[in-house]
């Protein structure tokens, strides 16, 4: 951590990874700085007015005010000061993410598609090209809708929960929702983006530093909204090439259990026995065969023969 980025680290910001990180650092410590210094600042001008217009002091109020320019000088100064650090590097950054896009022959291509709770990843497959996607195919078993049909979609790469992309090369992520409005955010990447219902929109970062890094959902998606958390993997080359081949390899043999089939373990659809129906429910019938107590009466225990 480099001596500008001391507060960062002291606020507990996760350490940088992608190349522009540092800019984003930079604007974040010296705000963080600045605003420490007006904290320090009307703190301590609170004091001196609690001291220089104590009652014991003044014991009557004067109503004409202060006379000194003194204060409206600070608080132009104070107003100046944001104005530079939004016109002259916030927006010019943002600009720069949203408008500046690297080629496409040089960046790794991936659809991110978002729903509750967890990230869908769609990469091309060696071909590189993208399969076509119709929201009418949607199931269980293909998630994005993928057209069995269309030759390009044959080697395409569905990936759930967990994406992994190369060291030194940019990373461009298309992202769109098929539910809700999500947030696609990459704290170690310093990006964060929203994924909107009908909408493809574009981020993009180049990471610096192998490792893994977590995906969260910056926005409050519904009541699964703290689960909704995915992995980016930046690998080296030779890593990454190993996992698109066994990507390929998998693609062809993955398939997602029938929609009516349930694992062995779990319950079947409906109350648990023993627990109360909720209001509407329609009746079931009585599991211990005996008749059902009249209101007022306790229930009848069971006759020592089972009948």
């Amino acid at each position: 951590m480099t001596r500008l980025a001391l507060l960062n680290e002291l606020i507990g910001l996760p350490p940088n990874a992608s190349e522009h990180g540092y800019q984003i650092d930079h604007i974040i410590e010296f705000s963080h700085w600045f605003m420490g210094a007006l904290f320090l600042g009307w703190s301590a001008f609170f004091i001196y007015v609690l001291l220089r217009f104590r009652k014991g002091r003044h014991p009557v109020a004067d109503h004409e005010g202060v006379k000194s320019g003194i204060s409206t000088h600070l608080e132009f100064a104070v107003v100046l000061i944001e104005a530079v650090l939004l016109i002259g590097f916030a927006i010019p950054l943002w600009a720069k993410r949203v408008n500046q896009f690297p080629e496409d022959k040089d960046a790794i291509l991936v659809h991110a598609i978002g729903q509750q709770f967890n990230w869908n990843f769609h990469l091309p497959g060696p071909d590189g090209q993208f399969g076509r996607r119709d929201i009418a195919l949607v199931s269980n078993s293909n998630p994005l809708g993928l057209d069995s049909k269309d030759p390009a979609s044959k080697d395409d790469i569905v990936v759930l929960g967990e994406l992994h992309v190369p060291v030194d090369r940019p990373v461009i992520i298309e992202l769109s929702s098929k539910d809700v409005i999500h947030n696609f955010a990459l704290p170690h990447m310093r990006m964060a983006q929203d994924a909107i219902p009908g909408q493809i929109i574009p981020m993009w970062f180049k990471p610096i530093k192998t490792g893994s890094y977590e995906v969260v959902c910056g926005q409050l998606c519904g009541l699964g909204h703290y689960s909704m958390k995915g992995m980016l993997v930046v690998d080296n080359p030779a890593d990454y090439q190993a996992w698109l081949k066994e990507r390929v390899e998998l693609s062809g043999s993955q398939t997602a259990p029938a929609p009516t089939e349930r694992p062995p373990v779990e319950p079947p659809v409906g109350p648990t026995p023993g627990t109360v129906a909720p209001p509407g429910a329609p009746k079931t019938a009585n599991p211990s065969g005996q008749p059902d107590a009249k209101p007022g009466e306790p229930p009848k225990a069971p006759s020592p023969s089972g009948h």
